[in-house]
């Protein structure tokens, strides 16, 4: 994996340096002060990961990230700052991880980790279906008793509507309460969930198949998700079809 390191501390890289080869498997290709030689780095060197610093002289972490994000590919960016008040902010970039100093070896580890899997993840669907990446955020902010919590778009399996609310149901039981419409996610995501009922979305990568009940109802099994929403006779036929296809 190649890794270039974005911070205007010269200590501060040489100990995410350290970090990074205790690990094993990685090649630093180039370090960088500040967010225009960030991008003059990747645009050089294509690294696969970039672990960037956010408050930087000049062009901060935050715009380098929106000027990397366009090149093809992209590489994941993993933020690494003191400050945990860019965390929505930072996601809105397509970031993939968000570090706060000082780092830890165990979270840099987790962090580089789940960018492995991203990628693989990522190019896998783009093989299968292409459409299912189209386009959206990468994550969600969610309400939660501490505050905001970001949710990976990529793990919801399932968005539903109760009231003026959305719930966004991941796997192992997770679930995060947002104040967004279906109308608006759906309108976002299209091509990455459809709808099936009037009050749900399904994640399409995540679809298992339909079972039926006694009475004909239709319902849609996920993957790594217990809950099985129904599918109205009004989505019945769209869902079939795209099932056919995956």
């Amino acid at each position: 994996m190649k890794i270039l390191i974005v911070d205007d501390e010269p200590l501060a890289r040489e100990r995410l340096a350290r970090m990074i080869l205790i690990q094993g498997g990685m090649n630093i290709i180039g370090q960088a002060g500040n967010g225009q030689e960030a991008i003059r780095l990747a645009e050089e060197h294509r690294p696969d990961v970039v672990l960037m610093d956010v408050r930087m002289p000049g062009m901060d972490g935050l715009a380098a990230a929106h000027h990397i994000a366009e090149l093809d590919p992209p590489p994941a960016v993993v933020f690494c700052t003191a400050y945990g008040d860019y965390a929505i902010e930072a996601f809105s970039s397509q970031a993939t991880g968000y570090l706060l100093k000082p780092v830890k070896q165990a979270e840099l580890e987790q962090a580089l980790l789940q960018t492995r899997r991203v990628n693989k993840a990522q190019i896998s669907e783009l093989q299968q279906h292409p459409a299912v990446l189209a386009g959206g955020r990468s994550h969600i902010a969610a309400k939660s008793r501490l505050g905001v919590d970001l949710i990976s778009v990529g793990e919801v399996r399932l968005f539903q509507a109760d009231h003026k609310y959305v719930t966004a149901y991941c796997a192992d039981g997770v679930e995060a309460l947002l104040d967004e419409t279906l109308k608006d996610l759906e309108q976002e995501f299209e091509g990455r969930f459809v709808r099936v009922h009037r009050n749900a979305l399904v994640s399409i990568g995540h679809i298992a198949g339909l079972v039926k009940d006694s009475d004909g109802q239709n319902f849609i099994r996920l993957n790594g998700l217990d809950i099985t929403p129904q599918v109205s006779r009004r989505h019945a036929t769209i869902v079939r079809k795209l099932i056919e296809i995956l």
